[in-house]
């Protein structure tokens, strides 16, 4: 969940290798991705948003958050963590704040109802609080900022995974918080703007992805139990071969928060947020059940409610123009806003095709194999 996005594309969109990296056509990646979710026991609806809410994270260049999560995600689905079908539950429900509970349900239906629900309280009376706990992993943080911009809303997401401490708190080599991203989105006239970033110096996805030979980890994200700083996924995954699903519970390091003792501070207040308010949990101390859980605080505000639209967009985007116009550092190098990068990755991809390293490719063939489902054809 969260983290920036500023990869290119890579190879045609002939789905051949090229230096590791199979390039497949977005249609033939979500046709496969829907079908395995449907083998999965997923009904067709659900199998064709998970596999859109998968394989769109990949088109932003968000790739910790998506399709190499297939083969977890299965796999969670067959242990019976996650469940098929499974929609939010009101909890608490004073009108202007709701708390729902996704039962354990896949992320992308229950955060898609409690956005629903966030976005059409706030559009009918101005504002919302939407309290989620105990979902599925919910995917990339930003497309619900997305949604909401979609109806002219601001909105701010705070997310965690309860029972699932995998970064280390500033000046600690110990796992105290999850990744505790965080997700804005500001509905400016023609730029709307999207902050969505982990409070970790990289996603556990990006890490992920690093181990299937995708994008290499800077040096220092990671943190072994000597207080050595490195860029190998073994220190937070333990050794593995190609085909192993990784799993952070056979390695003894830590990702280290971003931004030193500043990220680190937002990691525990979102931890706090997203888990302690919503009453899912916090990323520990350790008990209970895999953390799989998420959790997510969501506030929508309708600028047009509070009476403040035509000087918010005025004003905003004067402002946002003025920032745009720094001389840049690099001539070659414009100065972007949130979510630039994610628009161009995402029109590069959709013309040429989603890059994935080889050994992603294959682990969601092999997924597909073991449930008797047909790759569709990549060109």
């Amino acid at each position: 969940m969260g983290g920036a996005a500023t990869g290119g594309v890579g190879g045609g969109a002939t789905g051949g290798t090229d230096g590791g990296v199979e390039v497949v056509p977005v249609d033939a990646l979500t046709a496969t991705v829907r079908d395995i979710f449907a083998a999965a026991g997923c009904a067709p609806a659900e199998a064709e948003r998970v596999a859109t809410d998968l394989v769109g994270a990949n088109l932003t260049g968000h790739d910790s958050h998506g399709v190499v999560r297939v083969p977890l995600y299965v796999q969670w689905l067959r242990a019976g963590y996650v469940h098929a079908g499974r929609s939010a539950e009101v909890v608490t429900d004073g009108g202007a704040f709701v708390v729902l509970d996704g039962r354990s349900g896949l992320g992308q239906t229950v955060a898609t109802e409690a956005v629903a629900l966030g976005v059409r309280r706030a559009r009918a009376q101005g504002s919302c609080i939407v309290a989620l706990r105990n979902a599925g992993h919910i995917g990339r943080v930003g497309l619900y900022a997305e949604t909401a911009l979609t109806e002219g809303l601001i909105s701010l997401h705070f997310v965690n995974v309860a029972r699932s401490a995998l970064v280390a708190p500033f000046g600690a080599v110990e796992r105290r918080f999850s990744t505790a991203p965080v997700a804005i989105g500001v509905p400016l006239p023609g730029r709307p703007i999207v902050l969505d970033f982990a409070t970790s110096l990289v996603a556990e996805g990006k890490v992920q992805v690093a181990s299937h030979g995708g994008k290499p980890l800077p040096p220092d994200a990671l943190i072994a139990a000597d207080g050595e700083r490195s860029g190998d996924p073994r220190v937070l995954y333990g050794d593995y071969a190609d085909a192993d699903l990784r799993s952070a519970a056979n390695g003894t390091g830590a990702i280290r928060a971003f931004g030193e003792h500043k990220g680190s501070g937002l990691a525990l207040v979102v931890e706090l947020l997203a888990g302690a308010f919503t009453g899912g949990g916090c990323a520990g101390p350790p008990g209970g059940p895999p953390g799989i859980a998420n959790g997510m605080l969501s506030v929508y505000l309708s600028p047009e409610h509070f009476g403040t639209r035509e000087e918010f967009e005025r004003i905003g985007r004067e402002y946002l123009d003025w920032v745009l116009s720094a001389r840049p550092a690099d001539a070659a190098e414009p100065v972007l806003a949130p979510g630039d990068p994610e628009a161009r990755t995402r029109a590069a991809r959709i013309a040429a095709g989603v890059p994935l390293p080889a050994s992603t490719w294959a682990a969601l063939r092999r997924t597909a194999a073991e449930l008797g489902v047909e790759v569709a054809a990549a060109g």
